[in-house]
Parts: structure tokens; C-alpha cells; sequence
């Protein structure tokens, strides 16, 4: 949605991305709200919650080596221990918006995978599950940035809406709330699904893929600018800024061929180099 051909680029051709302090600052601090989970409820504490941090970060590096080289060359010590106190903030940003000696949730990172009618398969990794003893799910989404202004809320909601069309179409329940945690802002926004929302997504996920086949099967992946473009990573390949994309990977079919898609869902199947599932971001 963002960006057909960013959306190529990293599912089709695989080009590789460059790991940024702040996406790796948010997986230290999901790591870390995760972990808090595993002492009692007692135990729970905010400098419990940065005496995580280090750890963690060892981890993170163990498992992904190439992160090394954010933390490089002259003055690196000095910018590491900066950038580990900012996630360190983040940590304890979140005791001010949630108490977790009050939560015992009935998932962690949890992977959930379904498949529509149409045959299309959604997949993702959800934060967190909070069970009430009555039975009614919260969905929770931790977020290292700032919430977005009222006028895009509608925006950020929508992975939260996928997560939920996911656990419908799972456990047949639809979750009582959706709550994204702004731990750079301190904002917590929630919203209260019912099946129309969810049938809305799930008709607009139908459409992308729709969009997505299209495009796989005649090479047309067009670039979106936006103000977004300054953070990607592939500029050097995109022709809104000079550059030609790499050779099409995948055999492209006569326009004619491909016509009928348009207004139809295509069966989702797994082929050479083609994506067969709608991922979460």
C-alpha cells in the first residue's frame, strides 16, 4: 500500500536492507517488554525493565551479527551507550501507560496464520494477547515512535485490523479492543472492533492481492512517491530517482493474458519467487 515497487523490491527481488538504529531500537524494546513477562507479576518493575536492556541487546547481536555495524568506527562506544539509554527510556516510558503487575497475558510474539475463503493466507506476529476472564480478547501492539495525528489514525489502526481479521477467521471471536502503545509519544489509542470493520478489511485485502497478482504477472510495478522515500533504502534502484531497477526475476505474461484479473480473486498458490500470503508490517 505504501509502495508497489518498494513492495517488488523487497518480496520479489529480496534486495537487501540495511539494518537502522531506530527499527533495531524497537526490536530490543519488544524483546525486552516480552521477557518482563517471564518474572512474577511482583517482580515486574521499571528498573527490572532496564537492567534487561544490555542483555537483550547481547542477544539481538548473537542472532543477527550484521548489527554490529550501526555501533561502528570512530566515537561507536559512546554512541551505543546513548542509543541503549534511549531504549531504556522507551521501557520505562511504558510503566507510565500500562501496569504490568495487573497483566498476565495469554500470548507473547504470538505467530498467526489463516486462510480466506478465497484461498488467500494472512500471516503475522502479534505483541500481545490479553484474555479477560469473561472470555474478551485484547489485541496489544507496542510502537517505539509517536502516534500519528486524529487525521491518520485510520492508518495505523489497519495492521491492528488485520490481526483482528486474523483472530475472527481463527477463533471465530471478534476482539473486544484494539490497543496500539505509543511508548515515544506516551499515548495509548484503542478502538473497538465489530464484524463490518473486519469485513471491510478483509474486502480490501482481497483487492490488494488482486492488485499484487496484477502486477506479479505483467512486471508493472509502479513507484509511489512520497515523503516516505527518504528513508528508503533503495533509491539507487528506483527510477524516481535515476536509477533502473534490477532485471524482472519472473516470467511476465502478454497484457492480454491478464486482463481477467482485474475483477477476480486468483487462487493463491506458491510459485517461483511469488508471494503466497499478506504479511503484517
Amino acid at each position: 500500500m505504501q509502495c508497489p515497487l518498494l513492495y517488488r523490491f523487497r518480496v520479489i527481488d529480496r534486495l537487501p536492507q540495511k539494518p537502522s538504529e531506530a527499527a533495531t531500537r524497537g526490536t530490543l524494546v519488544h524483546a525486552v517488554l516480552e521477557r518482563l513477562f517471564d518474572a512474577p507479576a511482583e517482580e515486574r518493575t521499571a528498573p527490572r525493565a532496564r537492567a534487561l536492556v544490555p542483555g537483550q541487546w547481547d542477544r539481538l547481536l548473537e542472532s543477527k551479527p550484521e548489527l554490529a555495524e550501526l555501533f561502528s568506527g570512530e566515537g561507536a562506544g559512546e554512541r551505543l551507550a546513548g542509543w541503549l539509554d534511549q531504549a531504556e527510556q522507551l521501557v520505562e516510558k511504558w510503566f507510565s501507560l500500562e501496569d504490568p503487575t495487573r497483566l498476565e497475558p495469554a500470548e507473547r510474539e504470538l505467530f498467526v496464520e489463516t486462510e480466506l475463503d478465497s484461498g488467500l493466507r494472512l500471516r503475522g506476529v502479534i505483541d500481545r494477547i490479553d484474555v479477560a476472564p469473561t472470555g474478551e480478547v485484547r489485541i496489544v501492539d507496542y510502537k517505539t515512535g509517536k502516534a500519528p495525528r486524529p487525521e491518520y489514525s485510520e492508518g495505523a489502526l489497519f495492521q491492528m485490523k488485520f490481526y483482528a481479521l486474523v483472530i475472527w477467521r481463527l477463533k471465530n471471536v471478534v476482539p473486544r479492543r484494539l490497543q496500539l502503545v505509543y511508548l515515544g509519544s506516551g499515548d495509548v489509542l484503542t478502538y473497538d472492533p465489530v464484524p463490518a470493520d473486519l469485513e471491510r478489511v478483509e474486502r480490501k485485502l482481497l483487492a490488494l492481492w488482486e492488485a499484487i497478482t496484477l502486477a506479479t504477472e505483467t512486471g508493472e510495478w509502479r513507484p509511489r512517491p512520497t515523503k516516505l522515500c527518504g528513508w528508503c533504502d533503495h533509491q539507487a534502484v528506483c527510477p524516481e530517482f535515476g536509477g533502473t531497477p534490477p532485471v524482472y526475476p519472473l516470467s511476465v505474461r502478454p497484457a492480454e493474458s491478464v486482463e481477467g484479473v482485474q475483477g477476480r480473486m486468483e487462487p493463491v498458490r506458491a510459485e517461483a519467487g511469488q508471494p503466497a500470503a499478506l504479511e503484517s508490517p
